[in-house]
């Protein structure tokens, strides 16, 4: 299941080399639910492997506006704390998890 990061948490469950993959929604949006099954499956499947969350951005201002988030969905995945790879939209499962792959 894909962990819930908050303005509280954020800095702290995304600190370390470990790939972290976040995706920054809404409930009002449409492509959020979309691809929010592909998310939660993700986080199933790479489970121990990276971490996998969603930020909400109704709820938590602080962390989007800080990675500059105005269009949503937004992936982010960092890594050491720092944005290695970007993806904006509803995309197929194949592309999130092919860009995971190139930063393993």
């Amino acid at each position: 299941m894909a962990l819930e990061f908050t303005d509280a948490n954020f800095d702290t469950e995304t600190a370390g080399n470990q790939l972290t993959v976040i995706d920054f929604w809404a409930e009002w949006c449409g492509p959020c639910r979309a691809i929010g099954p592909v998310i939660e499956a993700l986080a199933n499947d790479y489970a121990g492997q990276i971490k996998i969350g969603k930020v909400n951005v109704d709820n938590n201002p602080n962390v989007s506006i800080k990675y500059g988030i105005t269009s949503i969905p937004c992936i982010l995945f960092l890594k050491n704390g720092e944005v290695v790879d970007k993806q904006i939209g509803a995309v197929p499962r194949s592309v999130l998890e092919n860009k995971i792959k190139a930063h393993l």
